[in-house]
């Protein structure tokens, strides 16, 4: 049993040797690389990508795919932006999204089961149904002024060497603690293992399949709703094009921690390295100062096919899904 926990760990370890090295390498080529507040920056300016991804993650072990996320995020800093105009505060209006974000999600994941389509139609379908919500909206960028948005701006943890984890790194942070706990001890997420890997064995076990496929994705909305508050509070502000293409960098983010787009394999908590690891990157070409911005996208792609390769190699020398 502990050599069937090692291997299956190996996709986890390598994401985490690849972060460690990055970051070596940034320290070698450009002073202060090396320090807290490049750490915190990057978790800061990261961390709604990395919250939509911890969602994702979840629907990714079990097999499915979402590609709402990015909507979603628009969809919800759209709408508190303009009910804050309204003058309703940003509290009511997050916790109001979240609810909306749970029960859009679960209702992508009844269609999933119920009528038996792929995750990629759905979301699909979700992806355009929301991105269109954001322009019935507002077709213009509305800021958010309400003094709780400063208040939550104002909100930090100070770090040794002059580092800042500031509000939405904490709200990242606090969320990855739940979903660790909520994806390796509880019922719920050895289910969610179980549909990954064989979804018919796991209906043998007893697992109710449907009642599990609807809270992944009711809890990939959840996730991705409270991303797009994060964003929201972060830029002061709601647009409707926001998080446009965000659903492919949280899902690299989530590939990149390890966890298998065939399902069953990975860890929660390999998605925050793997997010991480595409702050990194944007961090050393920002760095640099003489790469534009399309050196983020190409090195992102070459690392992101590198991990698709090396976990088929892993795959099928190591037999991570047996």
């Amino acid at each position: 049993m502990s050599a069937l926990l090692n291997k299956k760990l190996l996709p986890f370890y390598a994401t985490v040797a690849v972060f460690i090295a990055i970051f070596l390498i940034g320290g070698a080529m450009y002073n202060n690389f090396l320090s807290m507040r490049v750490l915190g920056n990057i978790l800061a300016d990261n961390s709604f990508i990395i919250i939509a991804a911890i969602g994702a993650t979840f629907v990714i072990l079990s097999g499915g795919i979402d590609l709402s996320v990015g909507s979603m995020i628009g969809f919800v800093g759209v709408c508190m932006a303009v009910l804050d105009s309204m003058g309703l505060d940003p509290l009511t209006t997050a916790l109001l999204m979240m609810v909306f974000g749970f029960a859009f999600g679960a209702f992508q994941g009844w269609v999933i089961d119920a009528l038996d389509i792929q995750p990629f139609i759905i979301t699909l379908a979700g992806l355009f149904l929301l991105r269109g919500m954001c322009f019935m909206v507002t077709i213009n960028s509305v800021p958010i002024t309400h003094e709780w948005a400063d208040l939550y701006s104002d909100i930090r943890i100070r770090l040794p060497g002059n580092g800042l984890l500031r509000s939405s790194a904490i709200v990242m942070l606090i969320s990855l603690a739940a979903a660790i706990i909520l994806a390796h001890f509880t019922r719920f997420g050895a289910n969610v293992y179980a549909i990954g890997g064989d979804k018919e064995s796991a209906r043998l076990m007893g697992v109710n399949v449907r009642r599990t496929t609807v809270l992944v994705y009711a809890v990939g909305g959840l996730f991705a709703a409270l991303a797009g508050v994060v964003y929201a509070l972060y830029t002061k502000s709601g647009y409707p094009l926001a998080g446009t293409t965000l659903e492919l960098s949280a899902i690299a983010s989530v590939v990149l921690g390890g966890t298998l787009l065939t399902g069953g394999v990975g860890l929660v908590a390999g998605t925050l390295f793997g997010g991480m690891i595409l702050g990194l990157i944007s961090t050393l070409i920002i760095f640099n100062g003489s790469l534009n911005s399309a050196w983020i996208l190409i090195s992102s792609g070459v690392l992101l096919f590198a991990f698709m390769v090396m976990h088929r190699f892993l795959v099928g020398s190591f037999g991570l899904r047996d």
